[in-house]
């Protein structure tokens, strides 16, 4: 949520003035960690920069053991022979084993990515888990790849230039009657301006809460002011509806200011000069401090959510429907990187809730209530009651009846409708509602039959709708609208120069980072250039396809790396002898060309090399789009379907009249209780009955009955020689979490892990899935997920992975080296269920959500040939890893597609841990390669396969909950908490059919 809710008469909200969200202090980009737990802290985020304070680092600490006996360790002393085990199940280590792998550390790599104060030490001279030891992320192991030709790039990372002597002096400010951040502004605003003295001279930067950077120190350590500012107190209601000020009246304000601490540069300018022992944390004082002052400017002129701001000096607003509006801004935050530090500046758009009135709002955001404006007399059903309580909730709102500057959260609405409620007032007398408003404020209630605002979450507080507005200013948090992605993707969707120019417009303008007189007040110099820097484009590989096909294999020479499957056939074809065909929806014609298409898909998949039975099991089953209503009815329908092909059915294809929330109990019913995979698509595109459009249809369903589209013509081990081999397989594992929408409190985050299960190919995937504890990050259960897999693999391959490699996805940077010391270690227990097993691993947490991006640099080209170059995306297969990566650590950035709207947003790549020792060079082509082969398309993806389909599982788990907890939440709103989430909700069991297959593609 934004902000709480703030009852003091004080804080201001009309429809005319735009009041501040309030930034989440974990969304930062830096950890701070002390010295004494010897963390690493080089924390080179790209998404939440933050830069706020954090709690007290947790090192990674075991349950401290004596020193073991000699040649005890977490290897069992079975050695591992020739399989001889029934079902080919892997060995299994004793309990005992496992227990000594929970309570010991294993010996660190050769470049030491653990760091002990005082680590101890075996008989057999290995180290044992001492009691503050910790995990430091892996270092870059070279100056960079080599590999691929130069590219000339422009990044939107502006240098700040910053005097290392220049002291900073940090005031705790405490202002009483506690304002909103709104009017914690203006008090500061006229502070300076009438105090100039105690201040001496100085501009201080203020974050609006309590925190106040000068570069000068004050006259005292300690001050006490006073402040007075006009507050307005009584409006009037106009007949068009708006707030009109009668007068103002000032309120007093005292202001006690305390001196914190004293800082200067000297230890930022060491870390991001590379001076001093690798252990040494960022110094986060510094770097919060000018974040601070770099956004005091623009936090005055615009409004501040999360780490981005917007103002309407941007291109205004624009009605995306639904009641929310678009609003464009600008993201920044300030990064250590090997240049040196970089301010990142983005161009951002989001959602806004349109500041109208409620009944005008519910009109727009609800459907059945479209036309409530001219039925007054209009009730609610229980279910519309429960929809449009979703609707309001948690929505801030002021009233037009009174004189107020009061705001109010909706926490729910009332039972009765406003006609039939009646309230004790403060002489203990009973009153009804409408009469009350009719006697007090002259206003005779129109819309009596609908329930009120209860803005009070323990005594009876009711507001009529007609007479509250919505507060300006407010994050639409609800998911949005399949219409309204569109439209707000569409005001987000610029190509490069369109993006660069808006980027280099807010570092000129009025509102950006560089608009106030901060930058020379603190000796700071903010470069008005984007960063110029070389990229490299990796070439792409060479790709194996099908032996039936006239062309065997190919290198993707288009300039968007695409390739087509004309005169191909897919690497392995499946054949699907036992398939039926239900409709659900849809016109007469729509139906009557059911039998064209199951002819048009049978030669489109025969084309392909993919063999698809031209007669289905039975006659194609028409059934009304209601039926995906009835849960019951539809498992029935399904299941007749089944039974009539002997419950032996391979595939279901499902079409739609449209897109329908009884999707996920489809899913849910075919993979879980009868065990048959489906494939979903509307009649829409039917209609269309491309070429493009089947051959896309026939992909996903041979990747899910257990093909795949292509594999790599050099294998992975032919192309790094020096860590792999044919003979020693490798694992790559790919993890997620999915967490519910912000406004829903009560549903699990779904966990993903998914593992690939060929060798030397590593294009075949199976996955795991668990619920687990409400926006919970940490993957609770993936030791288990990981040696399930594990056992997967071995019945595959007859052994067990030589090397791990372990790709995780959807981790914010303030939990970097959580996720590492807790997952890593998961992984690693997983490991010691089996005997004698103890393969090294690397983990790497891969993010999208982030505001790098990359240009082509047109100054390094003829005027022509550069303005059409920078139109275009930058090419696929461009990898950075200097200037704007961790003055430190393993990243990089890859772009590994090619951007066919918009701007292309590279993938970031961290690499945490590395016990295999890659060079920059060679986890870059592996990771480029792996691009290649996603199953679903004949293009590179933007993201590593493994990654990518742990997404997807994540995805799927979550429909299998989705239908079930929209009841409970719903019928819940009234008592929503976020103190305490309820039980986790289990995920149904996966049927043994579809389990070790892509069913989730």
């Amino acid at each position: 949520m934004e902000e709480t809710e703030e009852s003091n008469a004080n804080k201001k909200c009309t429809p005319k003035r735009s009041f501040r969200g309030r930034t989440n202090p974990h969304d930062h980009q830096l950890l701070q960690y002390s010295n004494p737990f010897r963390f690493s802290n080089q924390n080179q985020y790209q998404s939440y920069p933050a830069l706020l304070p954090l709690p007290p680092p947790i090192p990674l600490q075991l349950t401290a053991t004596p020193p073991l006996p000699q040649n005890q360790s977490c290897r069992s002393k079975t050695h591992l022979h020739k399989p001889s085990w029934k079902q080919n199940n892997p060995p299994r280590a004793t309990s005992s084993d496992t227990q000594v792998s929970v309570l010991t550390v294993l010996p660190a790599s050769e470049d030491t990515q653990r760091r002990a104060s005082s680590p101890l030490r075996g008989e057999n001279g290995r180290k044992v888990m001492g009691a503050t030891q910790a995990l430091v992320a892996a270092r870059r192991p070279d100056s960079g790849g080599v590999e691929g030709p130069v590219i000339s790039l422009l990044a939107n990372h502006f240098l700040v230039q910053f005097d290392s002597l220049q002291r900073i002096f940090h005031y705790d400010v405490e202002i009483s009657p506690n304002p909103s951040k709104e009017v914690a502004r203006m008090i500061k605003r006229k502070l300076v301006e009438e105090n100039s003295v105690e201040l001496s001279g100085a501009l201080p930067a203020f974050d609006g809460r309590k925190n106040l950077y000068s570069p000068v120190e004050f006259q005292n350590d300690r001050l006490e002011l006073f402040i007075s500012l006009p507050i307005p107190t009584s409006k009037s209601l106009s007949p068009s509806g708006d707030l009109q000020e009668k007068h103002r009246q000032l309120k007093l304000f005292r202001i006690n200011i305390k001196l914190v601490s004293k800082f200067d540069g000297k230890e930022l300018n060491s870390y991001l000069s590379k001076e001093g022992d690798d252990w040494i944390p960022l110094p986060q004082d510094y770097l919060h401090a000018l974040d601070i002052v770099l956004r005091e400017s623009p936090t005055e002129k615009c409004l501040p959510v999360g780490r981005s701001l917007y103002s309407r000096s941007m291109g205004g607003t624009k009605d995306i429907g639904g009641g929310a509006v678009g609003l464009r801004g600008f993201f920044q935050s300030l990064r250590p990187t090997q240049q040196g530090l970089a301010l990142n500046v983005d161009f951002s758009v989001t959602a806004f809730h349109e500041s109208i009135g409620i009944i005008p709002y519910l009109q727009k955001r609800v459907e059945f209530l479209r036309d409530l404006s001219h039925r007054k007399t209009r009730g609610l059903t229980g279910e519309e009651r429960k929809e449009v309580e979703k609707a309001l909730k948690n929505i801030r709102v002021f009233v037009r009846h009174r004189a107020t500057v009061q705001r109010y959260r909706v926490h729910s609405l009332t039972e009765e409708t406003t006609e039939n409620l009646w309230f004790e007032d403060r002489d203990g007398k009973i009153l009804r509602l409408v009469n009350y408003f009719k006697d007090h404020y002259g206003y005779d209630i129109q819309f009596r039959n609908l329930p009120c605002l209860q803005i009070s979450r323990s005594k009876p507080c009711y507001l009529p709708m007609e007479l509250c507005m919505i507060c300006e200013g407010q994050k639409f948090l609800g998911k949005l609208s399949d219409d309204q992605t569109a439209r707000i993707l569409k005001m987000g969707c610029q190509r490069p120069r369109e993006r660069k120019a808006i980027i280099d417009g807010v570092m000129r303008g009025a509102v950006g980072p560089t608009s106030g007189s901060q930058e020379r007040e603190f000796k700071l110099h903010v470069s008005r250039e984007m960063t110029r820097l070389n990229g490299r484009v990796l070439q792409p590989p060479k790709l194996k396809l099908g032996e039936g096909g006239h062309v065997r294999d190919l290198i993707p020479s288009r300039h968007d790396r695409q390739w087509n499957l004309l005169d191909s056939h897919v690497f392995e074809g499946t054949c699907i002898e036992r398939w039926a065909l239900i409709s659900f929806g849809g016109t007469p014609d729509q139906k009557s060309n059911i039998p064209r298409f199951i002819i048009q898909l049978s030669q489109r998949c025969e084309q392909l090399g993919i063999l698809l039975n031209k007669n289905t099991i039975m006659s194609p089953q028409f059934e009304p789009i209601q039926l995906l209503n009835n849960v019951s009815l539809l498992e029935s329908k399904l299941k007749k379907i089944h039974t009539a092909a002997l419950n032996n059915l391979q595939l279901l294809i499902c079409i739609m009249e449209r897109k329908h929330k009884g999707y996920a109990d489809l899913k849910r019913i075919a993979e879980t209780s009868i065990g048959v995979l489906s494939q979903c698509c509307l009649y829409q595109n039917l209609g269309k009955s491309s070429s493009q459009f089947l051959a896309n249809l026939a992909l996903k369903i041979n990747a899910k009955m257990g093909g795949c589209t292509v594999a790599l013509y050099n294998s992975l081990p032919s192309q790094i020689p020096r860590l792999l081999r044919p003979d020693e397989p490798v694992i790559f594992m790919g993890a997620d979490v999915t967490h519910p929408h912000p406004l829903d409190d009560f549903s699990p985050s779904i966990a993903a892990v998914v593992g690939s299960m060929n060798w030397p190919a590593a294009n075949k995937y199976v996955s795991r899935m668990r619920s687990q504890t409400h926006r919970q990050e940490i993957i609770q259960d993936l030791g288990a997920m990981v040696g399930e897999i594990l056992d997967d693999f071995y019945q595959q391959v007859s052994k067990l992975p030589k090397r791990i490699i372990f790709f995780r996805d959807g981790v914010s940077e303030t939990q970097f080296y959580k996720v590492l010391q807790e997952e890593l270690q998961a992984i690693r227990v997983a490991c010691c269920r089996f005997p004698n097993y103890r393969p090294p691993i690397t983990f790497a947490v891969v993010q999208k959500r982030h505001h790098t991006r990359l240009f082509r640099n047109e100054s390094n080209h003829p005027s022509s040939t550069g303005n059409q170059l920078l139109e275009e995306n930058i090419p696929p297969g461009t990898v950075v890893d200097a200037v704007i990566t961790h003055p430190r650590e393993f990243d990089f950035y890859l772009c590994s597609h090619w951007g066919v709207k918009g701007t292309s947003r590279p993938t970031h790549y961290h690499i945490l841990w590395d016990e295999n020792h890659f060079t920059s060079d060679e986890v870059q082509k592996l990771v480029y390669s792996l691009c290649y082969t996603f199953v679903r398309c004949t293009k590179p993806v933007s993201l590593v396969p493994p990654a990518y389909y742990a997404h997807l599982a994540a995805y799927r788990g979550r429909l299998y909950l989705e239908r079930s907890e929209f009841t409970t939440f719903t019928s819940s709103t009234c008592a929503l908490s976020r103190a305490a989430p309820p039980k986790t909700t289990p995920l149904p069991k996966l049927s043994e059919n579809v389990k070790k297959l892509m069913f989730y593609c």
